[in-house]
């Protein structure tokens, strides 16, 4: 037992070396703290270390696009996405991130893998909503989300990957686009989201999070 008790405690001083020797994660104005700190010991308290968030509030990062990440995290800086994540969490934490910061950011999370989920939607509207995510909605000019997530929803470039999304999540997202001005940016989703019906978006939304592709390892 003593010689157990000692091997922990060493372990433990060992880590803390090593934890001392990390710039502090927390001083985000720090432009010499790594975009990797930051995704470790910053984001991860809504997104996961991996970016796979577990609260349905905040979206899952893992495998997202690099190149969305980096043009959200801009828009947050800026102030120009006011969705409400943005002046609640996002605003202050990206005030002073540099490029760089932001770059390592969308890299990291771009290069993790989703992990398996369970599925949140009922099967009936999985099927209705993979009926509109594939061919859209004709009769009222609604396109495919295919068209430019992708057909397996990985996105494409500032098209984000939607595959493996918490419904609440999605929900919310679909329902700003279509009511507020709050990411004047999307301009285009606030054409495709104007029609939907509230049971459109949610059962897209219940086929986005069941899509097979969240369970890539």
């Amino acid at each position: 037992m003593y010689k157990v008790r000692v091997t922990m405690l060493a372990l433990m001083a060992s880590l803390a070396t090593g934890c001392a020797n990390e710039p502090r994660s927390r001083d985000t104005a720090n432009p010499n703290v790594s975009g990797e700190t930051l995704a470790l010991q910053v984001c991860s308290n809504c997104h996961g270390a991996t970016g796979n968030s577990t609260s349905p509030q905040f979206p899952n990062l893992a495998a997202q696009q690099e190149a969305y990440i980096v043009a959200q995290l801009g828009a947050f800086k800026a102030h120009s996405r006011q969705d409400p994540p943005g002046p609640e969490y996002m605003w202050g934490l990206s005030r002073s991130l540099t490029e760089k910061q932001i770059q390592e950011l969308a890299s990291h999370f771009a290069a993790q893998k989703p992990e398996r989920q369970l599925v949140e939607g009922r099967p009936e509207r999985i099927e209705a909503g993979k009926a509109i995510f594939t061919g859209g909605i004709p009769d009222k000019g609604i396109p495919p989300c295919a068209s430019c997530h992708g057909p397996e929803g990985k996105g494409n470039a500032t098209f984000p990957r939607l595959a493996g999304q918490h419904v609440d999540y999605l929900v919310k997202q679909l329902a700003g686009f279509q009511r507020t001005n709050d990411r004047p940016s999307a301009t285009l989703m606030k054409t495709v989201a104007h029609d939907l019906s509230h049971e459109n978006i949610v059962n897209v939304a219940d086929y986005l999070q069941a899509m097979p592709n969240h369970q890539e390892r």
